[in-house]
């Protein structure tokens, strides 16, 4: 196990805590009589509705086979009709919200079970071995429903924590069992990227038998075991059935439309998130190039060169940023988000081992840390849970992208603009950089979903159009997002159509104050943004905005295409 990844789990165990909670009706019934009758309604299908989603258990393992899918599509139907049928008259803007963030999850699974089909096109679905938390409410992409979570541990391992691991490590032989009869998609780019994921999983069972010991009638040892069979022999059947697969991975423009509109509620078809990244793409690098030109005269930014230097810029990172976000009354500074981000300040690597975004951090570690607003949502859904149900924990089938990926990606920018780096101007350089990087790969993303390019070919626009020629110093970044952007829909263009609905949000806010003779206010805004959780963009400023239309808040060609 990556040190980083040991550092890691030890660090931030205690946030599992936060990803176990799946509401009870009775958490948000103070006040009760102050709810229209019908809201109580739609947090008791709720509950059905998420029991509903997980598959049964067969054999020891969640049942995905396709009889399974026959039924649950049509108990979905039934699911679909009661949601439709509740009565929201008398709901508020928020509970309206709710309802549809139901519904969206339930066009989700429709979607799964019509086109994007995991379960049977897509090998790494099948990965049980978690090594580190994702810095998103859940994990990136399509994940089983029987993970076993090493990060949530901590080493080494008590009797009953050990018993546990036991229990969850169990389910690899008689999942990946199953999975040789469901995986019968010709999706080869999933196929073939897929392998790495459970080779993967092989050496982390190997670091966990090194952490745990390997003894005699131990459940444990005996899981850990069982285990790495199982996945060395799966391995091996992927690997002998490669040569079969020869079909595409991409869902096609017009699912990829379906899907994004009606699942993660972005308002933009494939066309229109195309024309936004290669839009961004464009100004990153001419932005980059007329900062390049305003920073001439100015020494070059040289990169950390020993672990105590990178430490200290990473220390002095974070105290600048949490001193400008307060200084500049950005947002409420809660006492968690420090703390949060702190622990996640990483490590020095050296400079033959650098991929892109460790090239970035070892420069100034100030932009990416930009990011780091990741943390302080999860530190916020952690602390101080959403009155919800329906938002309290993460929303299924990453709904959550335009918002988490979104805001983090968009920070980087509206800090800077805001003047973070007053005083460092070649780090704005890095900004446009990354920037550039995340539309590129984007982009790719899109070309790949509509089948117009292989993942390989999508990977040239990532490699190609990132400044600096700095991602093609470690392949495996460039694979593994690729590799996730085809698995996941729309992840790849979420962080920056993500970005540009927040901008979005931000002027429509800012309009619609002004029209009302009341003065914009950016830490009202962000704090807003804040309160209403990690749910789409557009759902959040409609909340924001106190129940101004969709119309409004989305803008017009994006919403008259709906």
């Amino acid at each position: 196990m990556p040190v980083a990844h040991a550092c890691r789990a030890a660090a931030v165990g205690i946030l599992a805590l936060a990803f176990t909670i799946h509401s009870a009706a009775g958490a948000v019934q103070a006040k009760e009589e102050s709810m229209p009758s019908a809201y109580p309604a739609l947090l008791q299908l709720f509950e059905r509705w998420r029991e509903f989603e997980r598959p049964p258990m067969v054999d020891g393992a969640p049942d995905y086979s396709a009889a399974h899918y026959a039924r649950a599509a049509e108990g979905l139907k039934t699911l679909q009709h009661e949601l439709k049928a509740i009565d929201r008259s008398g709901f508020s803007v928020s509970q309206q919200i709710d309802w549809e963030l139901v519904e969206a999850e339930m066009h989700g699974l429709d979607f799964n079970i019509r086109v994007l089909q995991p379960w049977a096109r897509d090998p790494a679905y099948y990965q049980t071995v978690w090594m580190a938390q994702s810095d998103t409410p859940a994990h990136e992409g399509p994940t089983n429903h029987a993970t076993c979570e090493v990060w949530t541990y901590a080493f080494p391992l008590g009797e009953a924590a050990r018993q546990q691991m036991a229990t969850e490590l169990s389910v690899i032989p008689p999942l990946l069992k199953q999975a040789r009869a469901n995986l019968t998609g010709n999706a080869r780019d999933l196929w073939i990227a897929g392998i790495s994921n459970l080779q993967q999983q092989i050496e982390d069972l190997d670091w966990l038998r090194e952490q745990t010991g390997d003894h005699a009638d131990d459940p444990l040892s005996e899981a850990i075991a069982d285990g790495r069979r199982a996945t060395v022999e799966f391995v091996a059947w992927l690997e002998s059935q490669s040569a079969s697969k020869t079909g595409p991975s991409g869902v096609g423009k017009e699912h990829y439309s379906w899907y994004r509109r009606h699942v993660h509620r972005v308002p933009l078809d494939w066309q229109q998130e195309v024309d936004l990244l290669q839009r961004e793409l464009d100004r990153a690098w001419a932005n980059l190039k007329l900062e390049e030109r305003r920073n001439r005269s100015l020494p070059p930014l040289q990169a950390a060169s020993t672990a105590a230097d990178y430490d200290a810029r990473a220390d002095a990172a974070i105290t600048r940023l949490m001193r400008f976000l307060s200084d500049k009354e950005v947002m409420p500074i809660e006492d968690y988000m420090e703390p949060a981000a702190r622990e996640h300040l990483l490590e020095f690597v050296p400079e033959g081992e650098r991929n892109f975004f460790d090239i970035v951090r070892h420069y100034d570690p100030l932009p990416l840390f930009c990011h780091w607003y990741h943390w302080f949502d999860l530190a916020q859904v952690r602390d101080r849970p959403h009155a919800s149900p329906i938002r309290r924990g993460p929303l299924l089938y990453n709904i959550w992208d335009s918002r988490s990926e979104g805001m983090a990606t968009g920070v980087e920018e509206m800090f800077m603009h805001m003047g973070l780096y007053e005083d460092s101007p070649r780090s704005r350089e890095i900004v446009w950089i990354m920037l550039a990087q995340r539309a590129a790969r984007g982009l790719g993303s899109l070309y790949a979903h509509a089948n117009l390019m292989t993942m390989e070919q999508a990977s040239q626009i990532h490699l190609t159009w990132t400044p600096r020629q700095w991602m093609y110093r470690e392949p495996k970044l460039l694979k593994f997002e690729q590799h996730l952007y085809l698995r996941q829909p729309g992840y790849g263009t979420s962080y920056v159509v993500g970005k540009y609905l927040i901008e979005q949000a931000m002027a429509r806010r800012a309009k619609q104050l002004e029209a009302a003779g009341e003065s914009f206010v950016m830490r009202d805004f962000f704090a807003g943004i804040n309160q209403a959780g990690n749910i789409p963009v557009v759902l959040g400023a409609r909340e924001l905005s106190g129940g101004e239309s969709e119309q409004w808040v989305i803008g017009g060609a994006a919403s008259a295409r709906q």
